[in-house]
This record gives structure tokens, C-alpha cells and sequence, in this order.
């Protein structure tokens, strides 16, 4: 989510500063976070860093294959 966030924020042209301004938060918040650094900042600010990237979250029904991540993962362990 982080680097979907980093690369929409990117394509916009939106600075950290202006997002984080946006959600309510500091830029050095928003840097960690797009960097895997920050703990969990919450779905409630997740879901405003996407709407104001244009973007929103969608749930569906979880596929019953798994998926690339998935399968990688059980390689490693398996």
C-alpha cells in the first residue's frame, strides 16, 4: 500500500508536505510510511491519503487461488 500510495502521490505531482497537510499529519510521517518505516498510521488516514489521490479502497470476496505474494511466501517456508 505504501509504494501504491508513494507512486500515486508521485504521478500527481503532490509533495509529501501537501498530503500530509491533507490527512492531518506530519511529513515525516508520510515519509515513513512510503518508506516501511512508520507503525500503523491507521485506516481512517489510509483512506484519506486515497481519496485525495483519487483512488479508494475496494473490498471483495477473497479469490479461493492464492495469490502471487502467497505463493512465493509458501516457497520460501515450504
Amino acid at each position: 500500500m505504501a509504494q501504491l500510495v508513494r507512486e500515486l502521490r508521485q504521478e500527481r505531482k503532490i509533495t509529501q508536505q501537501q498530503l500530509a497537510e491533507h490527512i492531518g499529519v506530519s511529513r515525516a510521517t508520510i515519509n515513513s510510511f512510503e518508506n516501511g518505516r512508520a507503525a500503523d498510521i491507521g485506516l481512517k488516514k489510509v483512506l484519506k491519503m486515497l481519496d485525495y489521490l483519487g483512488k479508494e479502497l475496494v473490498v471483495k470476496e477473497k479469490s479461493p487461488f492464492p495469490t502471487f505474494e502467497e505463493l512465493i511466501e509458501a516457497q520460501r517456508h515450504g
